[in-house]
């Protein structure tokens, strides 16, 4: 596909952010190092997890010295400077696009505590700890969209700490993520001086609803396979339409507020039988981030074909999806609740993985 591709994406609006972070990655210099991304693959962000920190500091050497360095501290504490420094480090490294961008773009998202998802008040003490901690102008607080994460968000923006919103499945849900980030805006003293993203979830959808298709396996329900998430993030694409081209957005804008925009996130592809540039190609349009791991950002430089702007007016085609499936008594609903709950659950997981790792790690630099 090549760069002039890649260039054609950012020109229709849509911002490429790799969601991948290991210290191997920040300090490297072949292909798949953040500096190369930058410079070559037009990435201008980061997200993160805390499975992708699971898995760089579980698998890479690099940290061992900080480590043993911390021997003595408890496990929490080291995984918190082990993930700070890192991030920070990937913020400096993207701080020239975050000032060419105007803090559009350079951003590098970290999550709080994903234990935390359902305590309001914990989840904005620990925004607003990372925020101090890492000292960056171009950081953002990743807060999980439970209920309880709503109230948060919309404290953490109200004192101008800019937030990337996270585990978004639900048309329903994002509506509310919508209304809590208004609100923040509303209730910060310099609104132009936050930024956030609202991260909907794609390939998981796909992976629910194909499972009950299947299952049916009816023609009707044949036709559906692999529609119901790209339909969803259409839908949710328009609600972005009307909720920032409405006249109580116009007044926050005049004042110098920034758009809350989609980021598509969860996008490599889990069917191998589905096009692997499916969740890039598909969701191209204005205001919009694509966050992908290093496999979809291979393929996409490898062999994706872009077609400009494949969502704007196309909404017709996702509400006869969700029809479809309505039809066949799948409820989108239903999967959407049940995969919130997933996530989370799969995140504080992947955290307590990151602890015992941790844990050993320091109990053997202790010999």
């Amino acid at each position: 596909m090549g760069l002039a591709s890649l260039e054609e994406l950012q020109g229709c609006a849509t911002s490429f952010w790799l969601d991948d972070l290991s210290r191997a990655k920040i300090s490297g210099t072949d292909a798949h190092s953040l500096p190369s991304r930058i410079a070559t693959s037009a990435v201008v962000g980061v997200t993160t997890n805390p499975s992708i920190f699971s898995s760089a500091i579980s698998n890479g050497s690099e940290y061992a010295q900080d480590i043993e360095q911390m021997k003595g501290s408890s496990v929490d504490d080291v995984i918190e400077k082990l993930t700070t420094d890192d991030v920070r480090a990937a913020c400096d490294l993207l701080y020239p696009i975050y000032k060419t961008s105007k803090g559009i773009d350079g951003r590098v998202s970290i999550e709080v505590d994903p234990r935390l998802a359902h305590d309001t008040d914990a989840t904005i003490e620990a925004g607003q700890r990372l925020w101090k901690l890492i000292d960056r102008a171009n950081v953002m607080i990743k807060v999980p969209a439970t209920i309880e994460g709503l109230p948060a968000i919309t404290a953490l923006l109200a004192q101008g700490i800019s937030v990337n919103v996270t585990l978004i499945f639900s048309i329903k849900r994002y509506g509310q993520v919508i209304d809590a980030f208004i609100k923040g805006v509303k209730d910060c003293d310099d609104p132009s001086k936050i930024h956030s993203v609202a991260s909907f979830f794609i390939s998981r959808i796909d992976s629910s609803i194909d499972a009950k298709l299947k299952e049916n396996g009816s023609p009707d329900a044949t036709k559906l396979l692999g529609k119901a998430a790209i339909a969803n993030a259409h839908l949710a694409y328009q609600l972005f339409e009307n909720k920032f081209n409405s006249p109580q957005w116009s007044a926050l804008a005049s004042k110098g507020a920034h758009k809350q925009r989609p980021l598509w996130a969860s996008t490599g592809v889990k069917d191998p039988s589905y096009p692997d540039t499916a969740y890039v190609v598909e969701l191209i349009a204005p205001d919009t981030v694509n966050t992908m791991p290093q496999s979809t950002l291979d393929a996409l430089i490898d062999h994706g074909v872009l077609r400009g702007d494949t969502i704007t007016g196309r909404y017709q085609d996702a509400v006869e999806v969700l029809k479809g499936l309505s039809a066949l008594n799948i409820s989108l609903d239903d999967v959407t609740a049940e995969l919130e709950i997933d996530g989370v659950k799969k995140f504080a997981q992947a955290w307590s993985e990151l602890q015992n790792n941790v844990e050993t790690a320091l109990k053997s630099e202790q010999k």
